[in-house]
């Protein structure tokens, strides 16, 4: 596995589970998740090394 791929392997699961192919019709999808994955794990950093 990539780094690359390790990075998008949320997304990338979410879409096989909803059955869309996240490297055509799903890669928006796919970016979402993704984001939202990495915001909230980002936010539980920031707020453990600040707190």
């Amino acid at each position: 596995m990539k780094l690359s791929e390790a990075f998008l392997w949320p997304g990338t699961k979410v879409c096989e589970r909803l059955g869309v192919n996240p490297e055509g019709d799903g890669s928006l999808l796919r970016w979402m998740v993704n984001t939202l994955v990495y915001l909230v794990v980002s936010l539980l950093v920031v707020w453990m090394i600040m707190g």
